[in-house]
């Protein structure tokens, strides 16, 4: 978890408005390395490569953590194969697959800030400028925690022990492909509940926290698969609120 620790000093570090919006009401500019083209300036490379750089980080931080039952009980069934007699493969070659497919997202997720800031639709902060996109992705995200393929994936990554027995794989390629495979099931899990990150600010560290937190109980306690659900109902009638409102001032 030192990987998550690290991820979430930086988080911290730089957990600071874009520039000219100043800190805690002050007028500035800030000098942080993620800091995005503004007033239709153009996108270099760099800007490019940081603004990747930022979610894959940030995905790291948020989704590592949920990665721990996974690691540790990969770790436990090769204590067992040890015990046998047979190969064992270090814990990390799991890891690095599973945030592999977090890296993927994260170059999605990546591709959605810049098409969405050249839309025009973001503020400095990252959040959404317009109550209806809030809305739409609140309402979404809630519907979303009902849909059957919520459920089942939910459900993979709620069973690590049944997912490496079901699918076992040797070796280090081994290890990555089960990884690679758990973190898209991971993926499919929660990929609407990042898009929530449009909604407070893609660097609120509060908001980060909470979807962190949410998605470790979801999958980890007793009953998370109904306080899913429940918090689906939440989210949906936020969101469907957010629309009207916006419908009735229009």
């Amino acid at each position: 978890m030192c990987l998550a620790a690290l991820a979430w000093f930086w988080l911290a570090a730089y957990d600071m408005p874009m520039p000219g919006m100043g800190h805690h009401g002050m007028d500035m500019e800030m000098d942080m390395p993620m800091d995005m083209p503004m007033g239709g300036q153009g996108w270099s490379a760099r800007d490019v490569a940081l603004l990747v750089a930022m979610w894959v980080i940030m995905m790291v931080a948020m989704m590592a953590p949920a990665a721990a039952p996974l690691v540790f009980t990969f770790i436990m069934v090769n204590e067992r194969r040890r015990e046998a007699g047979r190969p064992v493969v270090a814990a990390q070659f799991l890891l690095l697959g599973y945030l592999a497919s977090w890296s993927m997202f994260a170059v999605a997720a990546a591709a959605a800030q810049w098409f969405l800031h050249e839309a025009a639709l973001l503020s400095a902060h990252m959040a959404f400028n317009r109550p209806a996109a809030s809305g739409a992705v609140l309402l979404a995200a809630g519907l979303y925690q009902w849909t059957p393929l919520k459920q089942a994936c939910l459900a993979r990554c709620r069973s690590p022990l049944s997912f490496l027995m079901s699918g076992w794989r040797e070796g280090r390629g081994g290890a990555i492909a089960m990884g690679l495979r758990h973190g898209l099931y991971c993926v499919g899990c929660c990929s609407l509940l990042m898009a929530l990150l449009f909604v407070a600010g893609v660097m609120n560290l509060l908001w980060v926290a909470a979807i962190t937190a949410f998605v470790l109980i979801e999958r980890a306690t007793p009953r998370g698969d109904l306080l899913g659900r429940i918090a689906g109902i939440a989210l949906a009638a936020a969101g469907a609120f957010l629309i009207a409102r916006s419908i009735a001032a229009s």
